[in-house]
């Protein structure tokens, strides 16, 4: 294995590298239940794939990383497991956003953090305000987060402003419209990964996606390591990117 990553890390050109990576982190529960487990044991699994993707980006020096770690729609799934998740959220963030911030990396939320627990909220919080001038690359956790909502709240948020006089129409724009999303201070995404085989991006970071390159990959995201994430970058690094342009 260590001599599989190796020739991997070798194939990367450390001149390429994407300044921003989305990742959709899927199959949890398949995972667990391929095992005869819960879907839980699946979720606390996939914190050891979270550390590892960490490890990789600070190694090939990617300066942003998002996560899709809970999406609007989730909170539509059964009860029971929504409610191990809160669980999980609860007895696991300390412990983990705490290394997170020991390897000097800044943390940021996007999405609707107030529909969260306020004991998750201030963890949240908390963690966005102690790391915020850590210096070796941003990890982004979309949590609670569903792009068409961010849309329209951007929308909502920019419409209020013409009605009340304070800005006019004609002087909308793409950057004006940017600043109103959660990831106004953000470059736009330059590769999303998917993993579980699943070959959708199931409402995440729609518009800063419009170029993103897609990788998706059929491993579980609990299996997904440090050759994965290798690979995915040697794929992106042979995409020839032309933004609509003829090169």
């Amino acid at each position: 294995m260590i001599e599989l990553e190796k020739n991997l890390l070798n194939k990367i050109d450390c001149n390429n590298i994407p300044s921003h990576v989305a990742i959709i982190m899927d199959g949890n529960g398949r995972w667990a239940e391929k095992r005869g487990k819960f879907r839980t044991f699946g979720h606390k699994k996939a914190i050891e794939s979270v550390k590892e993707t960490i490890n990789v980006s600070r190694e090939l020096s990617i300066p942003y990383v998002t996560l899709y770690v809970f999406s609007s729609e989730n909170w539509n799934r059964p009860k029971k497991e929504v409610d191990s998740l809160m669980k999980l959220f609860h007895t696991n963030l300390r412990t983990n956003l705490e290394d997170i911030h020991e390897k000097n990396v800044k943390v940021i939320i996007i999405g609707e953090i107030e529909k969260f627990s306020n004991i998750i909220q201030e963890e949240l919080l908390f963690f966005t305000k102690k790391t915020e001038h850590n210096t070796s690359g941003t990890l982004i956790l979309a949590l609670s987060y569903g792009s068409r909502e961010e849309i329209l709240r951007a929308t909502k948020s920019i419409a209020k402003k013409i009605c009340n006089g304070d800005f006019s129409l004609k002087d909308v724009d793409e950057l004006y419209f940017k600043n109103h999303l959660y990831t106004k201070n953000l470059p736009d995404v330059d590769l999303m990964i998917r993993t579980s085989g699943e070959h959708r991006i199931s409402n995440f970071l729609l518009w800063q996606s419009a170029y993103a390159e897609l990788y998706f990959t059929d491993v579980l995201w609990p299996d997904f390591r440090k050759k994965d994430f290798y690979k995915a970058i040697i794929n992106y690094q042979r995409r020839k990117r032309r933004f609509g342009r003829i090169k």
